[in-house]
């Protein structure tokens, strides 16, 4: 028993609580509801991808090997028959696109098209004006922020609602000299009713979706650093 308590054990002991000490004040204690860090990264991404507006195109990833190449060779081939909808001259432009942007595919730019679609209808009912500066190429902004500022001026209300796009296609893919342009059709479906300034309806009901089609056309220049594309023209489908 005296043993037990003999000087250098209740060294050793000692030691022992001082280093568990300072492990739990520099590792924490667990709760059970630890984040990992793959849920961490996912959770921070959000927050890093806000901080700019304007949409960028998701690039395709830039091939490493041969075998790479052939690789993303066929699935570029496969997107461009996919999206072109045997329009020949749809499919050439989009090769025209692809062959002078590398960073070019069709399937990942309808994605970030359809995501840019409905932010600037969002914002543009909502007269966010920063958001299609960012968005938009000057002269289709100034259109868009001339049709804000009257609406603004005679104090009417856009409530709106963006519901989805039933329909998306590539209606022209060309390359000019200074840019790549593609040109989509959007079907959309959106809720909207403009209210004057007393609250009551001039347009649209706000319990009913309708039905919306546009063309629109983006635009880059395959030579910049830039890896987004910017609205350069509207036209409403009826």
């Amino acid at each position: 028993m005296d043993e037990f308590f003999d000087i250098p054990t209740l060294i050793v002991i000692g030691l022992a609580i001082v280093v568990l000490f300072r492990l739990r004040q520099v590792l924490g204690t667990r709760t059970g509801r630890e984040r990992t860090p793959l849920q961490r990264q996912r959770e921070a991404a959000p927050a890093k991808a806000g901080e700019e507006n304007v949409v960028q195109m998701r690039p395709r990833p830039a091939p490493e090997t041969d075998e790479d190449q052939a690789r993303v060779a066929r699935k570029l081939e496969a997107e461009i028959t996919q999206f072109a909808h045997g329009d020949e001259k749809v499919a050439a432009g989009l090769k025209a696109v692809a062959d002078a942007d590398p960073t070019f595919g069709p399937k990942s730019f309808m994605e970030g098209a359809k995501s840019a679609y409905e932010m600037i209808v969002t914002a543009f009912a909502a007269g966010d004006r920063q958001t299609l500066k960012n968005l938009l190429e000057k002269d289709v902004y100034d259109g868009f922020e001339r049709v804000i500022k009257d609406r603004e001026a005679a104090g009417h209300k856009v409530d709106f609602t963006f519901v989805g796009l039933p329909k998306v296609e590539i209606s022209d893919a060309e390359l000019d000299k200074r840019a790549a342009n593609v040109t989509i059709r959007f079907h959309a479906e959106v809720v909207s009713a403009t209210r004057d300034k007393d609250g009551n309806l001039l347009e649209g009901n706000a319990d009913q979706v309708t039905n919306i089609a546009d063309e629109w056309t983006f635009a880059r220049n395959p030579k910049s650093r830039d890896p987004n594309w910017k609205l350069v023209a509207t036209s409403q489908l009826e």
